[in-house]
C-alpha cells in the first residue's frame, strides 16, 4: 500500500469512499492513469463515466486553460457569462425537443436529477414519482430516495415515489424473458393510471444496478405511456449518455424525445458539471429555488462546451460504437472459452451485454448457473488491478466495463487479455479473502 493511500485513509472521510482496491494515482493520460511509484494502469471505468473523453484531453485542458485566467466571477447564479449561456445554447441544440426550453446548470447528476423531480412535483402539483428498481439518481435529495440502488443499500425511499420494474431479459422479475417487457409496461400502466404521478424517471441501461441492457422498443413504449397518461418522462443520461452507447443520446436507440433529460459525469470532461434539459413551464419557476453558488461557472462551462465540440468534431459516439463492438466481441470469446483465460474464466461468465463502451460482465457461480457471485466479482476486479488495469462492479457482481471514449483497438485488446486473465485468476484462488476484506465496494 502506497503512503498516499495510508495518507487518504487517515484524512479523507469515509461517507465518500467507495474502494475496491488500494488505488493511488498521481497522474492520467488518455486511458492511463499513473500509481504512486509510476506504474501505469489501462483506466476500464473512466471514473465511473465522468473521464469520457479520457484524461487530460487537450480541448478540455485549453479551455479550462483560458477560462480560469480571467474568469468572470465564480457562478451564474446572479449574472451571466459567455460560457454558461452558450453551453446552455448547446445543449438545447443537441438535445432532440420542441417548444420553449431551459437548460438547469449544477454541479453533479444527483443535483440534477434532484431538481428535475422538484421540478415536475412543482409544475403539475404531484408529487409522486415513478422510478424503477436498482435503478442509481442521485446521492442526495429527492433523486437518492428515488434511487433503487441506495434504498437497496438500507437508505429511506422517498414517501412519495413508487417503484417499477426494470425489464432485464437474464433475470426476468417475472420469471419469463419474452414477456418481461410486457408485464413491465403493465406494471407502469398501473402506476400512471392512477393519475398522481408528478413524473416517471428512468435509465435507458440500468447501470448500477447491474449495467442491464433493456430489450429493444422498451423505452420507446414507456415514453407512449407517459404521453397518454400526460406524464413528463425524465431521461437520466449522466451516466449512459454523451457518446458511450454509439450514439450521442442513449434515448435515441429507441427514437425516443423524452420530456426532460439529464445530463453530469462526462460532460464536465472531469470537472463537476451537469444539467437538466427540458420544458420552460417547468425549470423556469419558482425563481431561486435551486441555488447552488458556482453553479454555472466559467470553468466548467468553458469544459462543458469543449466536451461537447470534441464529441462531435472526433466522431466519438461512432468510436464508441466501433470499439464497443471489438470489445464485445474479445469479451464474448472469453465467455465462449476461446478468449484469455480459458475455461476457467468462461465457465464464471453468465452474459456479457453492452452497447458501445457500456459493457457488462455478469460473474456467476458456475456453467448454467445464473447465480450472482459477489465474492468472484471483489476477487477479479482486484486482481484485474494488480494485472494492471481499473475496473468495478456493479450489481453486485457486473463488471462493469466503461472506459474513455477515446480507446484505441489495441487498448481494447489489452483490456480483453487482462479481464480474462483476471477472471481465471480469481477461479484459481489468486486473491485471498484477506486481500480484499478491506475494500467494500458496494
Amino acid at each position: 500500500m502506497s503512503d498516499l493511500y495510508q495518507r487518504d485513509l487517515a484524512a479523507i472521510a469515509g461517507v465518500e469512499k467507495l474502494r475496491f482496491f488500494p488505488l493511488a494515482v498521481i497522474e492520467g493520460e488518455g486511458c492511463w492513469l499513473v500509481e504512486a511509484g509510476g506504474r501505469r494502469l489501462l483506466d476500464l471505468s473512466g471514473t465511473w463515466t465522468a473521464s469520457g473523453l479520457g484524461h487530460g484531453h487537450p480541448a478540455v485542458a485549453e479551455a479550462v486553460t483560458r477560462a480560469v485566467a480571467r474568469p468572470p466571477g465564480a457562478g451564474a447564479l446572479s449574472s451571466a457569462f459567455p460560457d454558461s449561456v452558450g453551453l446552455a445554447e448547446e445543449l438545447l441544440a443537441i438535445v432532440p425537443g420542441g417548444g420553449e426550453r431551459r437548460v438547469y446548470l449544477g454541479h453533479a447528476g444527483s443535483d440534477a436529477n434532484d431538481v428535475a423531480l422538484r421540478a415536475c412535483r412543482r409544475a403539475g402539483g404531484r408529487r409522486r414519482v415513478l422510478a424503477f428498481r436498482h435503478g442509481y439518481h442521485g446521492g442526495l435529495g429527492v433523486a437518492l430516495g428515488a434511487s433503487g440502488v441506495h434504498v437497496d443499500a438500507g437508505a429511506p425511499a422517498d414517501p412519495d415515489t413508487s417503484f417499477l420494474h426494470y425489464p432485464d431479459p437474464l433475470r426476468p422479475h417475472n420469471g419469463d424473458a419474452e414477456t418481461v417487457v410486457a408485464a413491465a409496461l403493465a406494471e407502469a400502466e398501473i402506476e400512471l393510471s392512477a393519475g398522481d404521478a408528478a413524473c416517471l424517471i428512468v435509465e435507458p441501461i440500468l447501470s448500477d444496478g447491474g449495467l442491464v441492457v433493456p430489450p429493444d422498443g422498451f423505452l420507446a413504449a414507456l415514453h407512449e405511456l407517459c404521453v397518454r397518461h400526460g406524464v413528463p418522462l425524465i431521461c437520466d443520461e449522466v451516466k449512459m449518455g454523451l457518446g458511450r452507447p454509439g450514439l450521442l443520446h442513449a434515448f435515441q436507440h429507441d427514437g425516443v424525445v423524452p420530456d426532460l433529460v439529464t445530463f453530469g459525469k462526462a460532460l464536465g470532461g472531469g470537472l463537476p458539471l451537469s444539467a437538466a434539459v427540458g420544458p420552460a413551464e417547468i425549470l423556469d419557476s419558482p425563481p431561486a429555488s435551486a441555488l447552488l453558488t458556482t453553479a454555472g461557472n466559467p470553468v466548467c462551462a468553458a469544459a462543458g462546451r469543449a466536451v461537447l465540440r470534441t464529441l462531435v468534431a472526433e466522431r466519438l459516439p461512432e468510436a464508441a460504437a466501433s470499439a464497443g463492438a471489438r470489445l464485445l466481441a474479445g469479451l464474448r470469446q472469453i465467455a465462449a472459452g476461446s478468449g484469455p483465460g480459458g475455461p476457467d474464466a468462461a465457465e464464471r461468465i453468465g452474459d456479457v451485454r453492452g452497447r458501445g463502451l457500456a459493457i457488462g460482465v455478469d460473474l456467476v457461480t458456475g456453467t448454467g448457473s445464473l447465480q450472482r457471485d459477489p465474492a468472484l466479482a471483489r476477487k477479479v476486479v482486484y486482481r484485474a488491478w494488480q494485472l494492471g488495469a481499473v475496473v468495478y462492479y456493479v450489481g453486485g457482481n457486473v463488471l462493469e466495463v466503461t472506459p474513455p471514449l477515446v480507446i484505441t483497438e489495441s487498448e481494447v485488446d489489452r483490456a480483453v487479455a487482462i479481464l480474462g486473465e483476471a477472471i481465471a485468476d480469481a477461479v484459481h484462488g489468486k486473491v485471498t479473502d484477506e486481500e480484499v476484506a478491506a475494500y467494500a465496494g458496494w
